[in-house]
């Protein structure tokens, strides 16, 4: 994971969020005129629905093979994706509020694998049996065992530690306004990646 493409993913997050949520956000919120209410902050994290806080690229290699009634057909491909972790906020976060101590405490969801963007995939060597030809369903297995693959590398990265970290750091900016502080945790442990 390049730490420059995350941190500059973070900070127009961070930009795009703060402009969203002041745009719908009562004008008065910011003077101090408005309360903070539940509703007010689980509204905004609803519409902001997936939050994207990590976002790794990764390169492998799929070797393919089929063999059948002795007959062995195999492929070499160099896969490149994208892969985006994130918070789903829409799986309802708890949210509290202690006006008194002007303090908002959330409990959010763990991150999870939201995308898998293959960028490029480069053939090195295929051949083909001699009565097991390559067809459409073979190009079909070797998509899917790159998305496993990639998958896999993205859980053994720490993506989905990082996506947590991330959207912690970026909630507890977002709504700490008008003197408000903000406590964010995760829900559970991350998800097994499939």
């Amino acid at each position: 994971m390049r730490p420059t493409v995350a941190l500059l993913a973070a900070a127009v997050l961070i930009v795009i969020a703060t402009g969203y949520c002041s745009s719908r956000l009562p004008f008065a919120f910011f003077k101090g005129g408005t309360k903070v209410t539940h509703d007010l902050v689980v509204q905004q994290m609803r519409a902001v629905a997936k939050l994207v806080s990590s976002e790794a690229t990764v390169r492998d290699v799929i070797v393919y093979e089929n063999t059948w009634y002795g007959s062995t057909k195999r492929s070499l491909v160099v896969v490149t994706g994208r892969l985006l972790a994130g918070i789903d906020l829409g799986d309802k976060p708890d949210v509290t509020i202690d006006h008194s101590a002007r303090r908002i405490t959330m409990r959010i969801p763990s991150a999870r694998l939201i995308g898998i963007e293959i960028t490029d995939m480069t053939t090195y060597d295929e051949r083909g049996g001699l009565w097991n030809p390559f067809r459409p369903a073979d190009r079909d297995a070797i998509q899917r065992q790159a998305r496993a693959q990639l998958t896999a590398a993205g859980s053994t990265l720490g993506l989905l530690r990082h996506a947590n970290e991330s959207a912690v750091h970026l909630l507890r900016v977002l709504l700490a306004k008008d003197g408000y502080t903000v406590d964010v945790t995760i829900r559970g442990a991350p998800p097994a990646v499939r």
